[in-house]
């Protein structure tokens, strides 16, 4: 992502701004962490698309050769077995462009999260 893409005001805008095939898949990542998390808001944080539930449950981003997904430490640690086969770091993971995303996965991460956040505003009352 360059500093030319910056002040995105929606998911859509971001999107827009990548070709095709890169729209499909961004489009399905959106779509399957909607279906996982309905309860969910978008936003745009960190110039990435963002869904928020009692605070940031995930972000996810296009670039030259994948796609990231940031899930927190705590999404990748919960995963980190099935996560291994892709490239990441403590907080992110990284799905090659050549290969199909593994929605279902993104799912099962997504419904961590959620649950997760939806504990963290359980726990402030």
């Amino acid at each position: 992502m360059d500093s030319e893409k910056a002040g995105f005001a929606s998911i859509d805008e971001y999107i827009a701004t990548f070709p095709k095939a890169i729209q499909e898949r961004l489009q399905d990542m959106r779509a399957t962490i909607k279906a996982a998390a309905p309860d969910a808001t978008e936003k745009i944080s960190y110039q990435m698309p963002t869904f928020y539930l009692n605070g940031n449950l995930v972000h996810f981003a296009a670039y030259k050769n994948h796609i990231g997904f940031y899930p927190t430490p705590q999404g990748i640690e919960e995963f980190k077995d099935e996560l291994s086969v892709y490239a990441g770091a403590k907080g992110s993971v990284q799905f090659p462009l050549d290969q199909p995303l593994p929605l279902e996965l993104v799912s099962r991460v997504v419904q961590f999260r959620a649950a997760e956040n939806r504990k963290k505003t359980k726990k402030r009352k």
